[in-house]
């Protein structure tokens, strides 16, 4: 899929660092003063902060804006440059950086390849014709999730930017070390000017995008308790009846219960169940009637309440009792 730049799509810088052995610390501090600063700015959809792993050797931070113009204003503005300055001391050489305007974010935990070409505009087609060839390679192995490609953003960025996505590390390994990728990159000679970089994580969350993958604002404090409620409801009485044998003490099974239903909530229920079902209410399409979208999001979630506690119902107290 290729992406257009336009100036009303959400912006988002993804910045690499190498940080100095033993100034970690003093460098969590420096980013928090950073994240403060970006937030004051206009536009600032969020930051997030993603430190080393074995897979991504670099301090990732990402930072969202509703537009390019915004983005532009705060990486170029006087207030970021001071604070690089007072930052200089805690890095080991320069940032990596590269800028995509709107695009697919996903809300699983992928590993996310992002590469950077640098293309002379006249063998934009010819490049582009060789990103088709490339994405329907890579399509073609374990564990891929797609791809997208940005054009360069004037004023900000000259490369073309590439994401790719596998749902683990060793799939992505798989692509990357194959011969069918060497064999593809070697038909793209004239474009072997790239960097790569791997970023460990998505940068996902419960309730962070809208269902078209780009930023979207929150849902309203009563959607969201709602929804919440959906997904806690079957979660809680899942994990109660299948705890429910081992017969541990009361403040035990409950310590344990929240625990797991924590992780269950976070990586299973609300990203596959909840914002699936009711996505079109909790990010109502801004063409679609506020009245009709409440309708069907209410009404769902009753159909999804009422199925649950019949099914409820007949486990424990036609077919089952608890112990």
């Amino acid at each position: 899929m290729t992406t257009e730049q336009h100036e009303e799509a959400a912006a988002t810088v993804i910045i690499g660092r190498k940080v100095r052995p033993g100034m970690e610390r003093e460098y969590e501090k420096w980013q928090d003063r950073v994240n403060a600063a970006a937030s004051e700015y206009p536009g600032h959809l969020g930051v997030e902060v993603s430190p080393p792993t074995a897979l991504q050797p670099d301090w990732v931070v990402v930072y969202r804006f509703d537009s390019v113009a915004h983005l532009q204003a705060w990486m170029n503005g006087a207030t970021r440059q001071s604070l690089l300055d007072a930052g200089a001391e805690y890095f080991d050489g320069p940032a990596t950086q590269q800028v995509i305007s709107g695009g697919a974010q996903p809300t699983d935990p992928l590993v996310t390849v992002v590469v950077t070409h640098r293309v002379h505009p006249n063998h934009v087609d010819d490049f582009l014709d060789w990103q088709r060839h490339m994405s329907e390679e890579e399509s073609k192995f374990e564990g891929f999730r797609g791809t997208e490609i940005f054009r360069p953003i004037e004023g900000l960025q000259d490369e073309w930017t590439t994401l790719y996505r596998y749902d683990n590390a060793e799939h992505l390994d798989a692509w990357l070390t194959s011969d069918k990728r060497r064999e593809v990159l070697a038909e793209g000679k004239k474009f072997e000017d790239f960097k790569l970089r791997t970023i460990d994580n998505s940068f996902g969350s419960w309730f962070a995008f809208d269902e078209n993958g780009k930023e979207a604002p929150p849902p309203s404090e009563t959607k969201t308790a709602i929804a919440v409620w959906v997904g806690l409801y079957p979660t809680v009485v899942l994990l109660t009846l299948a705890l429910s044998p081992l017969k541990w003490p009361f403040w035990f099974g409950l310590l344990v219960g929240n625990l797991l239903s924590s992780f269950i909530m976070s990586f299973f229920t609300m990203p596959h169940y909840v914002n699936r079902l009711l996505g079109r209410w909790l990010w109502p399409r801004p063409d679609e009637s506020p009245a009709k979208t409440n309708l069907v999001g209410l009404g769902t979630v009753t159909a999804l309440i009422v199925f649950w506690v019949v099914v409820f119902y007949l486990v424990t107290r036609q077919f089952w009792t608890l112990p």
